[in-house]
């Protein structure tokens, strides 16, 4: 187990995660069994990819044989931590956050096991925080940190031009306490997090040295980052959830096929529990036939898999195939189900039924009625260069008459423009 335990730290190393370090943490981690907890804000009652890494970096620490502590910051979500952000946090109600504190341990039940002889533990800092006196919160906390060493923190400097409320300026004071409160009851020696998040973990290592002259620890993790300077987790329509009812499966597969090569080199170290040999061997497959997409196709399946579940995967995966490859009538059986989800957000029009019957010439159809194209000079082009699209049809001809034997399931006409852009033609009657 000490070979194991040892691995944690070398893991971080090469997986490229590793950020900073207290001096000393290294020998720790090799000779105990020791607990370590990473802290989620109840900002929205799921996590997201952001926190995805945080996650799987708890994950990796129960694996190498330590107990992992998830805290979900029912206290600290009511302040709002200014790490990262340009200007002041929305504040949320008691009740919301409340609700969100259940569906984010429950969430984080789906990751961490719970049962085992290092099992991992979810706590909630509201409850060693909700008794506590404004009093006692600066006789006993406060007193031990100086408005300098306050100020010197990345998080508040990066906000004095913007400006900081005394809310947010004092949230590294409360998570300094949670990391006391934890190494107090919990024998939790070691905090973790995103670099961003060094200054407040360093200011808990603080008030433990004052208050009771004992040594504890931290690991920052690098911030997950994209190469072409877009915001890792992001989609056009928004976060990229855990929870399916929030991102479907699909839409989660989806995302991580669509990475780029030079994303994915990186991501397949920090999202995967894949071996150094396995993921080299991966890495060097992909690079001899890039457009095979391996690196793509292994992220999607490993983490589709692991967020949600083999059958999800495979699901994912098959209606993938189906629509970028299959012919219309099998896109047609889908389940209905699976078809709005794999169609939610793509533009949508309504052609009467009078239009269709009657006939109407494609060009027409793609400009006057559905508006894809702004001119009809520019769909006349897109048609004949092979990149127009009728229920899966590559069209050609532009005086193509549409009619109404093209409605699928009497519902709508599938346009596509390009191998990526879909359009919904839906047909009122």
């Amino acid at each position: 187990m000490i070979n194991q335990r040892k691995s944690f730290f070398e893991e971080l190393k090469w997986r490229e995660q590793l950020n900073n370090f207290t001096p000393g943490v290294e020998n720790l981690l090799n000779k105990e069994q020791i607990s370590a907890y990473i802290g989620f804000d109840p900002t929205a009652d799921s996590l997201h990819l952001g926190s995805l890494a945080q996650i799987i970096t708890l994950m990796r620490f129960q694996k190498a044989g330590h107990k992992p502590i998830a805290l979900v910051g029912g206290a600290t979500g009511m302040i709002g931590d200014p790490s990262g952000k340009k200007e002041e946090r929305k504040l949320l109600s008691e009740e919301d956050i409340l609700k969100n504190t259940e569906s984010i341990k429950k969430q984080l039940s789906h990751f961490l096991d719970f049962q085992s002889n290092n099992a991992a533990e979810a706590v909630n800092n509201i409850d060693w925080m909700k008794d506590m006196s404004i009093i006692h919160f600066l006789r006993d906390i406060g007193k031990h940190f100086s408005i300098n060493y306050m100020m010197a923190k990345d998080a508040v400097t990066n906000r004095l031009e913007a400006g900081i409320s005394f809310t947010e300026f004092t949230y590294q004071l409360l998570q300094a306490y949670d990391f006391y409160w934890l190494f107090q009851n919990k024998n939790c020696s070691l905090q973790m997090g995103g670099s961003d998040q060094w200054g407040n973990i360093t200011a808990g290592i603080e008030l433990i040295r004052k208050k009771i002259s004992q040594e504890a620890h931290a690991i920052t993790t690098n911030l997950i980052t994209k190469t072409d300077g877009t915001k890792f987790g992001k989609t056009d329509s928004g976060n990229v959830w855990l929870d399916k009812n929030k991102t479907s499966p699909y839409k989660f597969y989806q995302f991580w096929l669509n990475i780029s090569d030079e994303d994915a080199k990186n991501y397949i170290k920090i999202f995967t529990f894949l071996s150094k040999e396995e993921v080299i061997d991966i890495t060097e497959k992909h690079f001899q036939t890039p457009h095979e997409r391996l690196l793509q196709k292994t992220l999607a399946e490993e983490l589709t898999t692991m967020v949600h579940s083999k059958q999800d995967y495979k699901d994912a995966a098959k209606t993938s195939e189906i629509l970028f490859n299959g012919n219309m009538e099998e896109l047609a059986s889908l389940p209905q189900n699976l078809f709005n989800e794999i169609m939610d957000g793509v533009p949508v029009s309504y052609v009467p039924y009078s239009v269709i019957e009657s006939g109407i010439d494609i060009v027409e159809l793609l400009t006057t009625y559905t508006q894809i194209f702004p001119s009809k000079n520019e769909a006349r082009k897109t048609i004949q260069s092979n990149a127009v699209s009728i229920n899966k049809q590559k069209m050609s001809d532009i005086k193509y008459t549409i009619h109404s034997q093209h409605i699928i399931n009497n519902q709508f006409i599938l346009i596509q423009k390009g191998k990526k852009n879909y359009y919904l033609c839906y047909i009122k009657k």
